[in-house]
């Protein structure tokens, strides 16, 4: 037989069975039983199930709905020397049970151990919405179990359901009443408390879903607002098990205001307590409770009022004093409601009258402005009747300015072409003469070179002629003749 028995109840928690499932089998520590419970889901949870084959599983169904499991349905006798309790719509961390474990064996005073949770949404993102009641429950302080049970009475739960791990001879704890719906883990807290010792593991091992529109057993909706209020009154009956004022002081420190020493009636202080210290009115209902019963018993009554100083005037002012039934704070909710009826009702007419006003003046401003929205139409009109009158003359205007400009611009073509034609024959004109004279450039150019070639030709002729001897010879003749010319 395995050490640990993990039951993990199931119930239409297909999208997240899966991975409620996997987070058992992958736990550090090895020596467990999977034990899962399925209370006759309509969605395919009971396929998912029987789809695993792991020999550490078994399963059952109940064939019709029962709202959970009681813990007959399973015998101590088939189960661990531990039991843990498991949901099929929240994950554990993979160290979860190797920790707890690991605790219970070092600590065997100690009767059960819970852990802190992380909260996550409906996608197992982490839950962001701080003014949840979810949002911060289960972040507890370690307290004594006499802690713990002031605790539950003035608060009510903080512990963490998927995060236990408790000792087999205390499974009976979850023996809870028949019609306990909303708090059976509660209901099952303070039957543990009562008996021994709790811790919580300061880690967050488990991660707590909070479901979309409050979709959890007990989720903040109208039906378990109304259920709870029932089911905490019947819880509360746990305490008048406290037998001895040592146990209730233990509990209740502050019980000793209501103890008197010679005669001590422990349900009288603890009713007072109720009365005057509770913190919403089941508690102050069950504490007024407890009073008529001390009063209804004439020895209690006689000791009461001799030792206490307490009797049917005093119980009948806290009657008076602590509205259980909200009479008083309907009386004046409907006080406020009429009292605001009347004042909407004053204000409907005022509107009325204010849109009655606002209504005539509206239809004086809209036959003003029919009147000169007809004046404008026909000054509209006219307009476009100038307009259109304007646009037909500059309409002709601008042809004849049109027909004008085609005309120039015609003229100016033939023109254009005309003298293109004077432009293009003047050209072959001058092409001729460039190339007349370029031919005539040629031949002096050439005439120029043949004289150029006789001039040298006739300056080395007259060269020669002045150094040969015939020139030296004549020399003296062209003397004489000189001088016969001077």
């Amino acid at each position: 037989m395995a050490k640990v028995s993990v039951i993990l109840t199931s119930y239409n928690h297909a999208k997240f069975l899966r991975e409620s499932i996997d987070s058992v089998l992958k736990q550090t520590y090895p020596d467990f039983e999977l034990i899962i419970a399925d209370d006759a889901s309509t969605d395919n949870s009971w396929e998912i199930i029987k789809s695993y084959s792991d020999p550490r599983i078994t399963s059952y169904r109940n064939v019709t709905n029962q709202r959970g499991f009681k813990s007959e349905a399973f015998p101590q006798a088939t189960l661990g020397e531990y039991i843990a309790i498991h949901h099929s719509d929240d994950v554990w961390e993979a160290d979860k049970l190797e920790k707890q474990v690991a605790f219970l064996d070092a600590n065997p005073e100690i009767a059960a151990v819970f852990t802190h949770a992380s909260i996550i949404d409906e996608d197992g993102n982490p839950f962001r919405n701080e003014d949840h009641p979810y949002y911060r429950v289960f972040d507890q302080p370690n307290r004594s179990r006499y802690e713990w049970l002031r605790y539950f009475f003035y608060h009510g739960n903080g512990l963490c359901h998927p995060s236990i791990l408790i000792r087999k001879e205390y499974i009976d704890v979850y023996e809870s009443f028949h019609g306990i719906i909303q708090l059976p883990d509660f209901e099952s807290w303070i039957r543990l408390c009562l008996r021994s010792e709790i811790y919580v593991i300061p880690e967050k091992l488990v991660r707590f879903r909070v479901r979309d529109n409050e979709g959890n057993t007990s989720g903040n909706r109208q039906d378990t607002r109304i259920r709870i209020q029932f089911e905490l009154l019947q819880l509360l009956n746990f305490y008048r098990s406290i037998s001895t004022v040592e146990l209730l002081v233990r509990i209740f420190p502050e019980a000793v205001k209501y103890i008197n020493d010679q005669h001590p009636d422990v349900l009288f202080a603890l009713g007072m307590l109720a009365v005057e210290k509770g913190s919403n009115q089941v508690t102050n209902l069950f504490g007024l409770t407890l009073l008529f019963e001390a009063l209804n018993d004439p020895q209690r009554a006689r000791d009461l009022k001799k030792f206490n100083n307490f009797g049917e005037k005093d119980f009948v002012i806290l009657t008076g004093k602590y509205d259980v039934f909200s009479v008083e704070t309907v009386s004046n909710l409907n006080l406020i409601i009429a009292e605001e009826r009347a004042n909407a009702e004053q204000a409907g007419q005022k509107l009325e009258m204010e849109l009655a006003t606002e209504k005539a003046n509206a239809e004086q401003a809209i036959q003003k402005l029919e009147i000169e929205l007809a004046m404008e139409k026909a000054d509209a009109e006219q307009t476009v009747q100038n307009l259109r009158k304007n646009f037909l003359t500059e309409q002709a205007v601008s042809k004849s300015r049109i027909n004008s400009l085609e005309q120039k611009i015609e003229d100016f073509s033939r023109e254009f072409a005309e003298k293109a034609e004077v432009y293009e024959s003047e050209q072959k004109r001058l092409n001729e003469k460039n190339s007349q004279l370029e031919q005539e450039k040629v031949l002096v150019e050439s005439q120029k070179a043949e004289l150029e070639k006789a001039f040298a030709f006739a300056k080395k002729e007259i060269v020669d002629y002045y150094t040969s001897t015939s020139w030296k010879m004549t020399r003296p003749f062209r003397w004489i003749s000189k001088k016969l010319r001077g």
